[in-house]
């Protein structure tokens, strides 16, 4: 018969394994939570944030009050007319 007698785990050897198993199992309740939480945060740090156009910021300044209309309209005309060439 070929019993492994007199080859028992040491005390180490029990502390390896538990340590062994218990570190396997916190790495792979770490890797699902952070799998889980990655799939449904939501994805807005992948979305950047646009600039409003001057169109906008004068459609703002006009429903503020800060210009009027004939304010608004000269400067929108201005804005689609391009930069000023210099002669």
């Amino acid at each position: 018969m070929m019993f492994w007698y007199g080859h028992d785990v040491s005390g180490w050897g029990w502390f390896a394994m538990s340590a062994g198993m218990i570190l396997f199992w916190v790495l792979i309740i770490t890797v699902a939570v952070l799998l889980f939480r990655t799939l449904n945060s939501p994805q807005e740090h992948t979305r950047t944030p646009s600039a409003p156009s001057a169109e906008d910021i004068l459609r703002e300044r006009l429903a503020r009050g800060e210009i009027d209309e004939d304010e608004y309209r000269r400067r929108l005309d201005a804005l689609h007319a391009g930069p000023a060439t210099k002669s």
